[in-house]
């Protein structure tokens, strides 16, 4: 009898160990996931990930973008990704804001090119990259651009947007990245419309970058510059991480799934994505 009451004591204890064992695992999971980053990604087609699809909406989203390939991390949980497609700053706090609030830890955001109307820019203007002379067309879409840009419209405009997603997320780290060039720079000097075109390109993402930049640092966001990351890989390059497409696709001059790991990689060596 009394081995048989020792055997049984301890095969109590040792189910004991196992459901607490079992209990402790079970507990692990929550925990891991309570430990992760949780992130919400904003802006326009380059947060969304137009260029890269496939797409899951019409907002051109896609699982190749940087916040996707963040999610994939150990440190980071993408709660939602709300960037959308042609969207300005004033979108952003009008639109993409629903989903941010006091337990938010990250927010990333790129948007500004659209307050420039860059869009109307790569129709009207990057026609020369094919030999013919822009239009009027092109020369009021730049003309507007750089009003922006000069008069430090668009300065304000993104100020008034981060502003707007610290009082949304008060606790969160804002990290706002800039633009890749579309096209790598040329050496000065050269002639005709594709080489115009590039300089006037070129120089437009000089001063957008520049704006956001400022803005970021005037309010205490961290600003993430991605030129140097994308140099060699433009559209023309011959590996190319921007797409240069056909006339009316969405791609057209847009991130590729290349290029949307070196904005990935320009975040990560940046800190952005870094725990706590």
């Amino acid at each position: 009898m009394g081995t048989i009451t020792v055997r049984r004591r301890r095969s109590a204890f040792a189910a004991g160990l196992a459901t607490l064992a079992m209990a402790a695992g079970l507990a692990t999971v929550p925990a891991q996931a309570a430990d992760k980053t949780k992130y919400i990604a904003l802006g326009d087609s380059f947060a969304a990930g137009q260029g890269a699809g496939p797409y899951l909406d019409d907002c051109y989203r896609s699982g190749n973008t940087y916040s996707e390939l963040a999610d994939e991390t150990k440190a980071i949980k993408l709660v939602a990704n709300e960037a959308c497609s042609g969207k300005t700053t004033q979108d952003v706090v009008d639109s993409q804001l629903g989903r941010l609030n006091k337990s938010t830890e990250l927010v990333t955001i790129t948007a500004g090119g659209n307050n420039l109307g860059f869009g109307a820019i790569i129709t009207y203007c990057g026609v020369a990259l094919a030999g013919a002379t822009p239009g009027q067309e092109c020369a009021a879409a730049t003309a507007n651009a750089t009003a922006q840009l000069e008069s430090g419209q668009l300065y304000r405009d993104v100020v008034s947007m981060i502003e707007g997603v610290q009082a949304a997320a008060p606790n969160a780290r804002i990290v706002v990245t800039g633009y890749p060039y579309l096209l790598d720079p040329i050496p000065a000097g050269q002639t005709g419309a594709a080489a115009l075109f590039i300089y006037q390109a070129t120089e437009l993402a000089d001063d957008l970058n520049g704006a956001i930049a400022e803005a970021a640092g005037d309010t205490g966001a961290t600003y993430v510059d991605v030129r140097s990351a994308f140099l060699g890989h433009g559209a023309l390059s011959p590996v190319p991480w921007i797409n240069l497409g056909g006339a009316g696709s969405p791609d057209s001059f847009h991130p590729n799934a290349e290029g949307y790991e070196a904005y990935y990689a320009a975040l990560d060596a940046a800190g952005a994505y870094s725990a706590g």
